[in-house]
Order: C-alpha cells, then sequence, then structure tokens
C-alpha cells in the first residue's frame, strides 16, 4: 500500500514547527521509512487518533533519556525522570503537533478531529488493519531522535 506524500507532510512540518517553537531546537526530518510499529522497554510513546477526510493515528516515540530531554526544554527545568508533569508536558507537544496537523489539513479542504493524547511506557506492539506505519525520524542537538510514526487508514 502507498501513501500519498501530501498526507505525510503536514504532520512533518507541523512536528518540526512544534518542537522548534516549544524545545527551542532544530529538528532535521530524516527519510521516512516502513516500520513494524514495535518499540522495546526504554521508550515512551504519545498516542493519538485522528478521524475525519483521513483516518488514522499518529505514534511520537522517544527513548526515556530523550522524553526527558524534550520535557526539560519545555518546562525549562531539568527533568531526569517521566513523573507525571513530565508525561503531561510530553502529551502537550503530541496535541499541538496533531492540532497543528489539522489546521495544514483545514487549510487544504481536509477537515480532522484528533483524540486526546494517550501516553504508553515500555515494551508495547500495535497492529493497524489497512495501514502502513511510515517511520520519520526527527534528528536534534547531534543523533538525539524523536520518531514520528504515521498510519493512515485506506489511503
Amino acid at each position: 500500500m502507498t501513501v500519498n506524500v501530501e498526507y505525510i507532510n503536514p504532520f512533518l512540518m507541523a512536528s518540526s514547527r512544534i518542537i522548534k517553537e516549544m524545545c527551542f531546537v532544530e529538528a532535521k526530518i530524516g527519510k521516512p521509512y516502513i516500520k513494524e510499529p514495535i518499540f522495546l522497554d526504554n521508550t515512551i510513546i504519545i498516542i493519538i487518533g485522528f478521524t475525519g477526510k483521513i483516518k488514522g493515528q499518529v505514534l511520537i516515540a522517544f527513548e526515556h533519556d530523550i522524553a526527558c530531554d524534550i520535557a526539560s526544554k519545555m518546562i525549562m527545568m531539568p527533568v531526569t525522570e517521566m513523573d507525571d508533569f513530565a508525561k503531561s508536558a510530553i502529551s502537550e507537544l503530541g496535541n499541538m503537533i496533531l492540532g497543528n496537523a489539522a489546521t495544514i489539513f483545514s487549510t487544504q479542504g481536509i477537515s480532522m478531529d484528533i483524540t486526546p493524547p494517550t501516553v504508553g511506557t515500555g515494551s508495547m506492539a500495535f497492529t493497524h488493519a489497512q495501514a502502513t506505519n511510515i517511520c520519520i525520524p526527527l534528528e536534534y542537538d547531534n543523533n538525539k531522535k524523536i520518531e514520528i510514526n504515521i498510519a493512515i487508514k485506506g489511503v
């Protein structure tokens, strides 16, 4: 199944814009690839679904130390553990990214609603019925990586 790049680019534009605005870092967009949505113990994932003209979900995955770094940058205080406050910060980052993507889609005449973010930690595997998971790495500060996983149903 192929995915129209026009449906991926708004997520990438929103991700790099919000990370720059909220975390004060320039994230370089890496090469997209197809990935099984399987995550290891050291992973924190923000899960946000979307529905409307296009349907699917986005999984924003961080290794634990990267999630702490992002939360630190957002709240401008050191974060060494993903406590409730830090999880709330990265959840809001996901919310802002998807909200911004929805705004970009709306300028193209594509309506979209998003679900509230859910945070998952530890080993997880997902199955996307009728969707291919496209992973786009965002790199910042010399090899720190955030994975944006996008699965769009039936496109």
